[in-house]
């Protein structure tokens, strides 16, 4: 995914790309036990992974991410057709609080969004736990 960061002053102020790797971790809201019962597991890596793709992945994989104010500015980059127009910047946080409601909604009833951290770059990542943004 591409972005470009409207009134930043450094380089994350011209669109460039990044290779996001997001962590999700899920949780029961069921009460403990001292065991899971069959088949042993909260959620399905599987499920969990076709979930993620289908509200994160398959919505930003290849796309240009602006703001509605960096578009104002640099009217130019309306013609591509992979633009997707967001009326907040498309920072690392941002990005992430987006993705913990669209992946939140299609979870099981049963589950729920425990921590998420999405890197931009290796060592460069935003986290969501509980509630809270870091």
């Amino acid at each position: 995914m591409a972005h470009a960061i409207d009134g930043y002053d450094g380089m994350c102020k011209n669109i460039h790309g990044h290779s996001y790797e997001l962590h999700v971790t899920v949780g029961s809201v069921l009460k403990e036990q001292e065991f899971i019962p069959p088949p042993g597991f909260l959620l399905d890596f599987k499920d969990l992974k076709r979930i993620v793709n289908k509200a994160v992945v398959e919505l930003f994989d290849h796309k240009l991410v602006l703001s509605r104010n960096y578009i104002t500015k640099h009217k130019e980059v309306n013609e591509q057709e992979n633009l997707v127009v967001w009326d907040a910047e498309p920072t690392a946080e941002n990005l992430l609080l987006f993705m913990k409601r669209l992946i939140q909604k299609d979870l099981p009833v049963d589950m729920k969004l425990v921590e998420m951290k999405l890197y931009e770059t290796k060592n460069s990542y935003a986290t969501w736990r509980d509630g809270e943004l870091s």
